[in-house]
């Protein structure tokens, strides 16, 4: 009897069956002969850099010139500079479709009014299905919202020579906050340093450095920030660290984690509503029974395979959310955890979701691009004082995409709207 599981085992039928071991060890070998010449790296995009670009792509392959055509029109060229901060090898414009979910009425502290929420994407059912969970929402009076805490971390590594000097440094980081502050804040007119929380491993300190960043994202701002504060601790204290890491990955940055899940990392929003049966028969057709019915299967199954938190997909929300928006789109790896709540009431359903690390901001980053702009205009959202509205839209969002979801797995809808937004079925 084998040991192996069986996917194992005919996966290995499989590969034996058509793979030559002498042929593939040879195709897996490093080659040294022939080495392509490095990509010269463009910083500043200008019609000249853009075609020396485009020369390379056509030379390795002559197809590349058809693709120019759509992803470098003289219209895209002609507004390259503006994409100087965001990107280098500058070779065009990737176009994205965007489709509008709403009107989506929120009763934030923060976001209040009725939106009308850009979501880039390519992926069908995704717009329909949010637009179907602002609809009960609104229906149902609003969502409401509210932004509880905010502060971005940097995690800074000190590698000492021993416990001692670890335990010694931390003790004249208790003796220094002011320093250490000043030294931050000299690098930002917005971002503020609002906590210091070292964690000790042996020699080893890490440093957890918590900021709030105005109206940005504001992962650079900590960034800059933090490599200040480093370079004056290694200056000024008297116990010197052997090495020091501007980031030691303890921060959770861009990865879902548990200190982002109970301590936050961004700007923690909640945000529920209360559906009525009516509205759900309605408009969801299935019932609070049923929806509650799903939710504790699913609940069961996040448990099991030890999902941070406990939710459906923020992950379809964000990611379109951000990417029309100007967001950091790969923080949506460490956005998209949360917790979803599903409770009866009176035959009603309340349904919140908790997420406490949505990076967004209405300023800096990816925000003053072109498309970007105009989709945070549309949401009346362009610009500084923004962010923690922009964030409380963010969780009403995903809120809606949980109200959608939890209704069409619950009423067995789930594959056939796929099968008829994706394939065009009737």
């Amino acid at each position: 009897m084998s040991l192996l599981p069986s996917i194992v085992r005919d996966r290995l039928d499989r590969l034996r069956s058509v793979l030559d071991p002498a042929r593939a060890a040879e195709q897996l070998k490093p080659r040294q002969d022939r080495l392509p010449d490095a990509l010269r790296l463009e910083r500043h995009p200008t019609a000249k850099s853009i075609q020396r670009i485009w020369e390379r792509l056509t030379k390795a392959n002559p197809a590349a010139h058809a693709s120019r055509e759509l992803l470098a029109s003289e219209a895209d060229i002609a507004v390259a500079e503006r994409y100087a901060k965001n990107i280098e090898n500058f070779a065009g414009i990737i176009k994205v479709p965007f489709g509008i979910a709403g009107p989506l009425r929120i009763n934030g502290l923060n976001a209040h009014g009725d939106y009308f929420i850009p979501l880039a994407t390519t992926e069908a059912a995704l717009v329909a299905s949010y637009a179907r969970g602002a609809l009960a929402a609104t229906r149902s009076g609003g969502i409401s919202a509210a932004l509880l805490t905010e502060g971005v971390l940097r995690s800074p590594a000190f590698v000492f020579e021993n416990l001692l000097d670890a335990g010694a440094f931390i003790d004249w980081i208790g003796g220094n906050e002011a320093a250490l502050k000043s030294a931050a804040e000299r690098t930002t007119r917005f971002g503020k340093l609002i906590s210091l929380e070292p964690y000790i491993d042996g020699e080893i300190v890490f440093l957890l450095c918590r900021y709030t960043t105005g109206d940005a994202s504001g992962q650079n701002m900590v960034t800059i920030a933090t490599d200040a504060l480093c370079r004056h601790v290694v200056e000024a204290c008297p116990v010197k660290p052997r090495n020091w890491y501007v980031e030691g990955n303890f921060s959770g940055d861009k990865k879902a984690t548990f200190l982002g899940l109970l301590t936050g990392r961004g700007r923690k929003v909640t945000a529920s509503v209360l559906l009525s049966r009516a509205t759900i028969e309605k408009y969801l057709r299935t019932t609070p029974a049923a929806m509650l019915d799903y939710a504790r299967v699913a609940d069961l199954g996040a448990r099991l395979n030890g999902q941070v938190g406990a939710q459906g997909h923020y992950a379809n929300g964000l990611a379109a959310f951000y990417i029309a928006t100007g967001q950091d789109a790969a923080c949506v790896s460490e956005s998209s955890i949360g917790s979803t709540r599903m409770e009866d009431r009176g035959g009603d359903l309340f349904m919140s979701v908790t997420m406490p690390n949505i990076l967004v901001g209405s300023v800096g980053g990816g925000t003053g691009l072109p498309s970007q702009k105009a989709a945070l205009s549309l949401l009346g959202l362009f610009g500084t004082r923004n962010a923690a509205a922009i964030a409380e839209v963010v969780a009403s969002l995903c809120l809606c995409g949980e109200i959608s979801i939890m209704a069409a797995l619950s009423a067995g809808q789930f594959t056939s709207a796929h099968d008829k937004l994706a394939r065009g079925a009737k």
